[in-house]
């Protein structure tokens, strides 16, 4: 059973042409419908290594997005305790 890194570079060897099929089955001990099979498998899923990264920034948006919102609400709350402070002990309640 071969390792999912070696299969990529194998993959990868074979759409870049750096090798012929003869090279990679000698050199590789890999048989040449393995190899196709992996350059198959690694055009194919080569389009959700970009989904992934979209959905990861689309998490971090969401992210930013709840944190901003949660600090304006506290920033609201420091206001407002901050006014009662004053009522409470005037100017001098600031202090604290």
């Amino acid at each position: 059973m071969h390792k999912p890194e070696f299969k990529a570079k194998v993959a990868l060897t074979t759409i870049k042409g750096e090798m012929t099929m003869a090279d990679m089955v000698e050199k590789l001990d890999v048989q040449p419908g393995q190899i196709t099979q992996w350059k198959k498998q690694l055009l194919f899923s080569t389009g959700a290594a970009f989904d992934k990264v979209d959905k990861v920034a689309d998490d971090h948006r969401q992210e930013v997005l709840e944190l901003r919102a949660r600090i304006g609400q506290l920033t609201m709350e420091n206001d407002f305790l901050e006014r009662g402070l004053e009522r409470i002990h005037g100017l001098r309640g600031k202090r604290w």
